[in-house]
């Protein structure tokens, strides 16, 4: 496929950040997108605006809050009641917070685990019918802390190791109609809240290219295993400048 013309992407969490690049990325190449958000509802009516400027009623925006069980059918529902189908999913919308131990509570465990685990799985099987008929992907947003643990985010670390795995499960669940891929962030984008500077040159340090990567390497990646990578399934790609190597 050159083009993603006849497709259309629901990405969670796509109001800002990587999740934004993901639509406008996807839009450029013609797909419609349905824009998820939870409490970034400026920036998300901003971006479906400026969506629908460049091509009109090519873009919806969504509110919904993940870790409400009834509102994952609610979200595919209306994905496809204002396009007539769904065929890529990207679960991209996540939380990102320290837990160290002895500091670890129920509510730390269930918006963590909730968010990144438990919320791709059921939006995944809500919209299994609707990408089984469309011979679709799913594409989870997983991090290389998957792999190995992110100190002080002992609870982060484990949901995203979760979501490695339950990204292999759907991929042999599913097929062979659906295809299921996961990309591993590195150092793409830093926390909202800041970080201090020496311990930034010291991450970018660990990578074997010795630099910060954009939202637009992640782009990318989605875009070959949406367009290209057609036979490819149950594959976990890294996209770290080469952090996890040094590992």
């Amino acid at each position: 496929m050159s083009t993603l013309v006849d497709h259309v992407v629901l990405i969670t969490g796509a109001a800002r950040r990587i999740g934004a690049a993901l639509a406008r990325g996807f839009h450029a190449e013609g797909a419609r997108v349905a824009i998820h958000y939870h409490r970034s509802a400026s920036h998300a009516h901003a971006l479906c605006e400026e969506l629908n400027r460049a091509r009109a009623g090519s873009a919806i925006a969504i509110q919904a809050d993940l870790l409400h069980f009834a509102a994952l059918t609610q979200i595919v529902e209306r994905v496809i009641d204002a396009f007539g189908r769904l065929s890529i999913l990207i679960n991209n919308a996540s939380t990102f917070y320290p837990t160290p131990i002895g500091q670890i509570t129920a509510a730390h465990w269930d918006d963590l685990v909730g968010t990144n685990l438990k919320a791709p799985l059921f939006l995944s099987q809500a919209a299994a019918p609707a990408l089984r008929e469309a011979r679709g992907l799913i594409l989870n947003m997983i991090d290389i802390h998957a792999q190995r643990p992110l100190p002080t985010h002992p609870v982060y670390s484990s949901a995203k190791a979760g979501l490695a795995m339950l990204t292999r499960s759907l991929a042999r669940e599913l097929a062979p109609e659906v295809r299921v891929n996961g990309i591993s962030p590195g150092p793409i984008l830093w926390p909202d809240g800041g970080i201090d500077s020496a311990l930034k040159q010291e991450i970018i340090s660990k990578t074997l290219l010795k630099r910060q990567g954009a939202p637009e390497d992640i782009v990318r990646t989605a875009l070959f295993f949406a367009r290209e990578g057609t036979y490819v399934t149950g594959q976990i790609l890294a996209v770290d400048g080469g952090r996890s190597v040094g590992w």
